[in-house]
Formats: C-alpha cells, sequence, structure tokens
C-alpha cells in the first residue's frame, strides 16, 4: 500500500491537509539545542557510574 500522489486529492482536500500539517504540533517553535544541558547530563551519569564502580570495588565485586 503506497501513498496517494498530490493529483488525487481534491483543492479542498489539499487545503484541509495543508491546514492540518501547519497547526497544531506541526508550528510549535522550539528553543535552541543546548549543549550545555548535554554535558551536565554526560557528567551525573559518569558521576554515577564512578560511584558505582567504587561500590562494586568495595565489596569485592571487582
Amino acid at each position: 500500500m503506497g501513498m496517494r500522489s498530490e493529483e488525487e486529492y481534491s483543492e479542498e482536500d489539499l487545503e484541509r491537509i495543508r491546514g492540518v500539517v501547519n497547526s497544531g504540533i506541526h508550528s510549535v517553535e522550539r528553543k535552541p539545542f543546548r549543549f550545555s544541558l548535554l554535558f551536565l547530563w554526560w557528567i551525573v551519569v559518569a558521576a554515577l557510574g564512578g560511584a558505582a564502580w567504587l561500590f562494586a570495588r568495595s565489596v569485592g565485586a571487582v
């Protein structure tokens, strides 16, 4: 089952489709990606991994 071509829709249908695509979640302005937040999460994950490794080493699992 493939997609329908644009010629198969009436002009009224195309206007309704364009209205849906350009509204709601499709037209939300998003903030730019913040690399500082990514770096912060990397630090948190590394700290938790280090703490888990130290704990495992203290109980003799490593």
